[in-house]
């Protein structure tokens, strides 16, 4: 099951979900408006090497070039060891051409960081550093818990993958 907005809020009153720093007017009616950090990576593939490029977001924004892979972490630390979530980008951004978390929506229980976020624009789009950008929603969990202890939510920065590309 979703939770609604208030009962979101009210889960991060009791410490039952982290969202810090928390802004009551970011609440949606089944979600959270998260918003970028001010620092992208620029990721790309050439003849099996892979590139990375360290961004800072101007104020005045940045132009997403189409095709290309950007990873930026959110602004907020998002978690919860009482919920799952499952982070999404905006449909405004969508409609514009912004791909948001293009493979790893899921966040399980028992991770709390600042999430990675994949970016890839199908046109030049401008964005800003701190804009809200996406939405994350939590979900109750039906069975035992488990807690997830593992790789990237010891991040707090945007991170490539370490897997190795494959051949």
């Amino acid at each position: 099951m979703i939770l609604t907005g208030d009962e979101i809020t009210k889960e991060v009153n009791k410490k039952n979900i982290i969202i810090s720093p928390f802004h009551i007017e970011q609440v949606n009616p089944n979600s959270y408006n998260y918003r970028i950090n001010d620092e992208l990576i620029e990721f790309t593939l050439e003849n099996e090497q892979k590139f990375e490029k360290k961004i800072k977001i101007p104020k005045t924004g940045i132009i997403l070039e189409p095709h290309k892979t950007y990873l930026a972490s959110t602004l907020e630390t998002l978690g919860s060891n009482k919920y799952a979530m499952s982070l999404i980008g905006r449909s405004s951004l969508g409609r514009l051409g912004l791909f948001l978390q293009v493979s790893a929506n899921l966040g399980h229980t028992g991770s709390s960081h600042k999430w990675t976020l994949e970016l890839v624009a199908t046109k030049k789009i401008k964005i800003y550093p701190f804009m809200i950008i996406g939405q994350i929603s939590f979900w109750t969990n039906k069975g035992d818990i488990m807690l997830y202890k593992n790789s990237y939510s010891d991040f707090n920065f945007p991170r490539i993958s370490k897997m190795e590309h494959a051949k």
